[in-house]
């Protein structure tokens, strides 16, 4: 990616005007270690970024070809009431995309960036939706669809991971990390879904 973080419209992890997580750093921890994310995976993670961050716009465009094949998704890029996508909404959101996916490989788990998780969550629902872009797209992305795209997302990384030479036996691992790494998020962007007290 030939873009900076401080130039990639919305983009806000370490912007301490977020508002801070309701999630508390020890439960992050024991979140972790429910989905066996440990250091291991931590430096697999550092080596995946060495292996993608000039493959990003590639991954991308595997990515948003699998969406725009995918009316029932695309359309929460789109006017609801043309349904035509919105262009400038779908190339703000491409660039954080492209973002995330060098910040899921370099994560620092601290309060920071626990902020920046809860705001990701806040701009799939109703309470935050379109807010950042200024666009007036559908309203709300179902929780059912925030989680199910866990797996294309984790599924379509392996092909990129192993793209440099590495031996399988560390493809895999980078991407059983990667895959712990996008779980871990969805479940986090999952909160502002879920009644108080029951995350």
């Amino acid at each position: 990616m030939d873009t900076t973080p401080a130039n990639i419209p919305g983009y806000r992890l370490g912007d301490p005007g977020l508002v801070a997580s309701p999630v508390k750093l020890a439960e992050l921890e024991s979140l972790k270690a429910t989905l066996l994310f440990g250091s291991e995976d931590a430096a697999a993670l550092r080596r995946a970024h060495e292996v993608v961050r000039d493959q990003i716009e590639a991954i991308l465009d595997v990515w948003y070809g699998f969406v725009g094949s995918t009316p029932h998704l695309l359309a929460y890029f789109g006017d609801p009431e043309t349904g035509q996508p919105i262009p400038a909404y779908l190339a703000a959101v491409r660039k954080r995309f492209g973002q995330w996916i060098l910040d899921t490989c370099r994560a620092e788990y601290g309060a920071s960036w626990l902020a920046w998780q809860e705001e990701i969550g806040r701009r799939h629902h109703r309470v935050g939706k379109n807010k950042a872009d200024g666009v007036a797209a559908a309203a709300h992305v179902p929780l059912r669809y925030l989680l199910a795209l866990i797996v294309p997302i984790s599924v379509t990384m392996k092909p990129f991971l192993a793209k440099k030479g590495a031996s399988a036996t560390d493809v895999d691992a980078m991407h059983a990390a990667w895959t712990k790494a996008v779980l871990l998020q969805a479940i986090l962007w999952a909160r502002p879904y879920v009644k108080e007290g029951d995350f």
